[in-house]
Order: C-alpha cells, then sequence, then structure tokens
C-alpha cells in the first residue's frame, strides 16, 4: 500500500451517513431462483421502498437485463436513472463502490451566502467475493468500477475484501465493526486487526475501529454490523438487543451491548429484536432486526415485518432523528435474501466529481 496516494493522504475520509446525499444507488432483484420463489412479493416490497426513497433524494437503479429495466420502470416513479448492468445480486451496500469526499477549495474572500466550502468526491474499489465465497461474485466485484465510469469519478483501489455492510461510521473519524466479520478466514486471512485497521484508516479516514463481536443467527454475511448497530448521530448509537434468555440471539447481543457501554463518551440506545422469528425452512432464522434501515435526506427508512415489535422499534428510532421522516416499510419478503433497505443501499454523497 502507497500511503502517499491512499484518500486519506489527499484528504478524503467516509462521511456520516446522514450527511447530505446526491443520490442513493441500488439494484432491482431480478432472479426468482434466488429468490427462492419470492421474486414477485420482493418486487412489490422493492416497489414501495424506492417510490418513497425517490419522494426525498434521487435515485441510480441497475437493472440486469431489458426485463428487470421495463418491469421496474412499470412499478416506479421520480427521480430514477436505470442503468443497465449485468450483476449477480441487488445488495450493493456490499459490492458498490464506497463514496469518499474531502474539502473543495474555499469560496472567493468576501463572497456571500457560501455557508462552507464545497465538498469533492472520489470513490473506492474493495473486492467483493461473495461473503467469504458463500455465493458466485464476479460480476458483483465489477459494480464499484461501473459506478465511477457512469459518474465520472476517481476510484481508488483499496486491494483487500471489505463490504460496505461490515463497516459503520459516525464521519468524525469512528468506525463500529464485528470480528466475526472482518477477521474471518474467507476473506483476508493473511491480515490481522491491526493491518485491517490500517487499510481502513488510509482508505475511509477511520482513525479509532470499535470492535465488537458476533452477529445474528441465520445472518450469512457472518454479522454485518449494520444488521446490528448504528449511529444515528456522531455521539449516539443504537444497538440491537434480545431480551429472551432463550433466544441464541441473547448473548452475544447482549456481549456488544457491554462493550458499547464500557466506551464512555456514547448515549447508547437499546434496540429491540422483532419479537416473532422468521424461518426459511425448518433450519434457517432469518436475520430479522429493525437496525438495517437507511437513512436518507430527510428521512429513515426501517424495515417492519408485520411483528409486535415494529411501532415500539418505530417510536424508539423517531426521537434520534428529530429532523427526518422515520418510516416504516414492508420487508417480510425482502429479508429472505438476508438482508433489507440498507444492504440494498449505497449512499453517493453530494460533492463536486474527482477524476485525479
Amino acid at each position: 500500500m502507497d500511503k502517499t496516494l491512499t484518500p486519506r493522504a489527499l484528504g478524503f475520509r467516509m462521511p456520516a451517513e446522514w450527511a447530505p446525499h446526491a443520490a442513493t444507488w441500488t439494484a432491482w432483484p431480478y432472479d426468482e431462483e434466488k429468490w427462492l420463489g419470492y421474486l414477485e412479493p420482493v418486487r412489490q416490497e422493492f416497489a414501495a421502498f424506492v417510490n418513497t426513497l425517490a419522494r426525498f433524494e434521487p435515485v441510480h437503479l441497475v437493472v440486469n437485463d431489458e426485463a428487470s429495466e421495463q418491469d421496474a420502470k412499470s412499478r416506479l416513479s421520480g427521480p430514477i436513472q436505470f442503468h443497465r448492468i449485468p450483476h449477480n445480486d441487488s445488495w450493493l451496500r456490499d459490492s458498490g463502490a464506497i463514496f469518499v469526499t474531502r474539502p473543495g477549495p474555499l469560496p472567493p474572500h468576501g463572497a456571500q451566502g457560501v455557508a462552507e466550502a464545497p465538498a469533492w468526491l472520489a470513490g473506492v474499489n474493495w473486492e467483493f467475493n461473495g461473503w467469504g465465497n458463500k455465493y458466485p461474485a464476479e460480476l458483483d466485484n465489477q459494480m464499484p468500477r461501473h459506478m465511477a465510469r457512469i459518474l465520472g469519478v476517481k476510484l481508488f483501489e483499496a486491494g483487500i475484501v471489505m463490504e460496505g455492510g461490515s463497516l459503520e461510521v459516525n464521519g468524525q473519524g469512528i468506525g463500529l465493526t464485528t470480528r466475526q466479520c472482518l477477521l474471518s478466514p474467507e476473506r483476508n486471512p493473511s491480515l490481522d486487526e491491526e493491518a485491517l485497521e490500517g487499510y481502513l484508516l488510509e482508505y475511509l479516514g477511520i482513525e479509532h475501529l470499535i470492535w465488537l463481536g458476533n452477529g445474528l443467527e441465520g445472518d450469512h454475511t457472518d454479522g454485518h454490523i449494520d444488521t446490528l448497530t448504528r449511529f444515528t448521530a456522531p455521539r449516539t448509537i443504537v444497538t440491537s438487543v434480545s431480551s429472551d434468555p432463550d433466544d441464541p440471539n441473547h448473548r452475544p447481543l447482549q456481549e456488544n451491548l457491554e462493550i458499547l457501554q464500557s466506551l464512555g463518551g456514547f448515549q447508547i440506545v437499546e434496540l429491540p429484536l422483532p419479537k416473532n422469528p422468521i424461518w426459511l425452512d425448518d433450519q434457517t432464522r432469518l436475520p430479522l432486526t429493525y437496525a438495517n434501515f437507511y437513512i436518507a435526506n430527510g428521512a429513515v427508512l426501517v424495515p417492519i415485518y408485520g411483528d409486535p415489535h415494529d411501532e415500539q422499534a418505530l417510536q424508539i428510532l423517531r426521537p434520534l432523528f428529530p429532523e427526518r421522516e422515520v418510516v416504516g416499510l414492508k420487508s417480510r419478503y425482502l429479508i429472505t435474501g438476508g438482508g433489507s433497505f440498507h444492504c440494498v443501499t449505497q449512499q453517493q454523497p453530494e460533492g463536486e466529481i474527482w477524476n485525479g
């Protein structure tokens, strides 16, 4: 790694999700087999999500083929740009480019009505190997290059495996992750905690990384942080908990909570898991969570499941986002793919295109 040419050396860092967005990137579900026969209800939920999101900000929608594009256009409206790009799956949080920004040139001396310097925008390309070689990923691994080409933006090449859902940042140099995911042997077996922290510092500007333990039962991502624990403000963290001591999720989530409470200097807010588990079959529990919300311009879009805890979760989140509309949207079928609204999105922060 040449540290003289990394994003950090050039003044870039990953902003918090609540920073203003120019747009959101996502991908239209298209494969009936991949969605285990649930493609139509998945598309219904996905359309409701994208149409709601498009009320608040523009959307870049990746479609796999002409049939997918026509289907999406028949269901969607609003400021949506369609991009036909062959891909394996819809989870752009993990396969897409992660965007970074840096302050732009200061406005001319004496300029009126300029609150702050504009930002420059660049992207970071991490390798994506299907969550530890569990699923095909050759096409998805090219997604950052397609995004950079479409935008005309500089793409930094990190050269190691990293998924956007495994990282959470507060925009002020602090990040959250889990050891279960980042230290899994199928991702970067030659890198230890210190080496991984070095990459996150140089490519995303994460100066201090908080390591939690394990994630949810049934999570094929090996414990992505965006299903567990999220920043809602620079010093406020919401984290998933289970009050049922017989739930296999209870102990791992309690251990994560204890780590967070030991930090000091943060407000820690507990967010319940859905009360009733949903099983994909007799052996696979789906990783239901309210923490997989997406923070958009003026809104927070929260997955709900027709569960007794849905309204409680929304009531917990609303005071944490007083300037945004907190909206619950159905995700009972989308979660059959292993994730929800945060997993299928990648925010593009506001900023002038920087091409190096």
